[in-house]
C-alpha cells in the first residue's frame, strides 16, 4: 500500500501528517518574514556602497561603511541560528518546536525570560489551520500540493506587508511563473484565462494607481500590489479578479475606517492593501466557484 493509498483510506493520518508539516512550514515562514526584509535591506546597502565606490574610491576603504552594508557577515535564511534579540541566547531544536515549545516556555525565554511574540506561534497555528482546509477542499491530489505552496506565499506576502509595507519580488515574481506552470495542464483554470489573469491582474492595480495619482497628486498603493494581483490572476484565472479585487477592497476599507474611527490608526500612513488581496485571494482559492456562479449569474444575470 502506498503513502497515498494510506491517505485516502484513513483521513485522520492525512489531515494530521498535513496538520504537522504546516506546522513546521509555519516556522519556516516565521523566519522569512523576519529575514527576508531584512537580507532585501542588506542587499540594497551592498549595491549603493558599490556603486558609490565607483563613484568615490576612499569609500570602499570605509570599514563603517562595509560594516553597516552588511558584507562583513553572512546572513540568509539559514545562517545565524536563531537567537534570543533581548542575550543572543542560541535557540535550541528543542526550544523551536511550533506552537508546542511557546507554550511549555510560556512564551518567555528559557535563558533571560524575556517575552516571546504572541505571533510566532499565531502564524504557526494558521498556517496549520489554512493547510487543513486546503486538503479538505482538495483532497490528496497534486492540485491540494500547490494550493499548500500558494497558502503559504499568501501566509508570508501577508505578514511581510503588513510589518514593511513591502511585498517582495523574490515571492510574487516566481509565484507568477509558478501558477502559469501549473495551469498549462488546466490545475485550477486554463492557460488562456491564467495568462490574461496576470495581464489583467497587473494592469487593473496600475490603472487605478496612475489614475488615484493623477487625481489627488499621492500615491494610493505599491507596485508590489499589481504583481500579488498578477499572481493571483496566473493561479486562479481571469475570471477570479472581479471577487478578489471586490472582497479585498470592502474588508481593506471596513478596517480602515474602523481603524481610523477608534483612533487606532494615524491618518497619514498608508495601510498596507497586500494582506487584504493575498486573503481575498485564499478565499476565492477555497470557494472561488461558488462565488463566481453567484457574481456572473446572479448578479450580473450571465447565463
Amino acid at each position: 500500500m502506498s503513502l497515498l493509498d494510506l491517505f485516502r483510506m484513513e483521513p485522520w493520518f492525512f489531515f494530521t501528517t498535513v496538520a504537522g508539516f504546516s506546522l513546521l512550514i509555519g516556522s519556516f515562514l516565521n523566519v522569512v518574514i523576519h529575514r527576508l526584509p531584512i537580507m532585501l535591506q542588506r542587499r540594497f546597502k551592498t549595491e549603493c556602497v558599490g556603486y558609490l565606490s565607483e563613484q568615490h574610491p576612499a569609500v570602499l576603504n570605509s570599514k563603517h561603511a562595509t560594516a553597516e552594508s552588511g558584507l562583513t557577515e553572512k546572513y540568509n535564511l539559514v545562517v545565524p541560528r536563531s537567537r534570543c534579540p533581548h542575550c543572543g541566547h542560541m535557540i535550541s531544536a528543542m526550544e523551536n518546536i511550533p506552537v508546542l515549545s511557546y507554550l511549555v516556555l510560556r512564551g518567555r525565554c528559557h535563558s533571560c525570560h524575556a517575552k516571546i511574540s504572541l505571533r510566532y506561534p499565531i502564524v504557526e497555528a494558521v498556517t496549520a489551520l489554512l493547510a487543513c482546509a486546503v486538503a479538505w477542499k482538495f483532497g490528496v491530489t497534486f492540485a491540494m500540493l500547490m494550493a499548500l505552496f500558494l497558502t503559504f506565499a499568501l501566509i508570508a506576502l501577508t505578514v511581510i506587508d503588513f510589518d514593511t509595507q513591502y511585498l517582495p519580488d523574490e515571492i510574487t515574481l516566481p509565484f507568477i511563473w509558478l501558477g502559469l506552470i501549473v495551469n498549462t495542464k488546466s490545475l485550477y483554470t486554463d492557460l488562456l484565462s491564467a495568462v490574461w489573469g496576470a495581464v489583467i491582474g497587473y494592469l487593473v492595480l496600475w490603472s487605478i494607481y496612475h489614475l488615484f495619482k493623477l487625481i489627488t497628486k499621492k500615491e494610493g498603493m505599491g507596485y508590489g500590489d499589481f504583481k500579488l494581483l498578477a499572481m493571483l490572476g496566473a493561479w486562479l484565472g481571469w475570471q477570479a479578479l472581479p471577487a478578489i479585487v471586490i472582497v479585498s477592497s470592502l474588508i481593506g476599507s471596513i478596517v480602515g475606517i474602523s481603524l481610523i474611527a477608534f483612533k487606532q490608526h494615524d491618518r497619514s500612513k498608508p495601510i498596507p492593501f497586500g494582506p487584504y488581496l493575498a486573503g481575498a485571494g485564499w478565499v476565492v482559492l477555497i470557494w472561488g466557484k461558488a462565488i463566481n456562479n453567484y457574481y456572473f449569474h446572479s448578479i450580473l444575470g450571465m447565463p
